[in-house]
Formats: C-alpha cells, sequence, structure tokens
C-alpha cells in the first residue's frame, strides 16, 4: 500500500482546471518538488511529461486498474496515455495546451496513486 505525502493529499484536494492553448508549463524546480512528494512518478530529462508504471497479479487487475483511472480522468477532465499489458500499467501525464507539464498532471498522478489504497 503506497501511504500519500501530506503533499500529494494536498494535490488529491484539488480538482483540475482548464488549461487554455498557449499556457506556460511549470518550471522545473516546481516539477521536481511535485515529484519528490509523488511516490513512483519519474519525468524524463526534459520534464515534459510524468510516467509511472504499475505491476499487478494479472490481466483482470490490470483492467480493473485502467477502469479506474479512465473513470478518474473522465471526472478530473484531464487524460493521460495509458499502455498495459498483461500485468503491467504505464501512465503518462502531459498538458499538451502547455507543451509540458502543468498543475493538472500532478493533480491527476496524485489521485492515480490513491487508487491502490
Amino acid at each position: 500500500m503506497i501511504t500519500p505525502t501530506s503533499s500529494e493529499k494536498e494535490l488529491t484536494q484539488q480538482h483540475c482546471q482548464e488549461i487554455p492553448k498557449g499556457s506556460k508549463p511549470l518550471i522545473i524546480p516546481v516539477i521536481e518538488s511535485h515529484l519528490s512528494q509523488l511516490t513512483g512518478w519519474d519525468a524524463p530529462l526534459n520534464y515534459a511529461q510524468i510516467s509511472k508504471e504499475f505491476l499487478f497479479k494479472n490481466d483482470q487487475q490490470s483492467i480493473a486498474f485502467v477502469n479506474a483511472i479512465t473513470w478518474l480522468a473522465h471526472k478530473e477532465d484531464h487524460y493521460p496515455t495509458i499502455c498495459f499489458n498483461y500485468n503491467r500499467v504505464t501512465i503518462t501525464l502531459k498538458t499538451p495546451n502547455a507543451k509540458g507539464l502543468s498543475l493538472n498532471d500532478m493533480i491527476l498522478a496524485a489521485k492515480i496513486n490513491t487508487l491502490l489504497d
């Protein structure tokens, strides 16, 4: 079980907001600060997205997790890229309208982490 940090808890209490096209992405120090609080999430060197891999016992658990994420994404109106195989689900988050990462990505990452509590 993942125990959310206080920052993760604060993020889970927020909701994704509309990001207008041409918005500025989060700056690297802000991204790093959030990532230090988001268990298991990582960014590539260009900080254009964040991702996390989840492992399960079988395909039924993987599919159930994907279904939970799609429900959450619909509720927050912020959609991840989801790749899954038999027992592996990889989630990637980015905000196209900001051409990088926004607070929405951090909020959704924190909420996805709580799905396994």
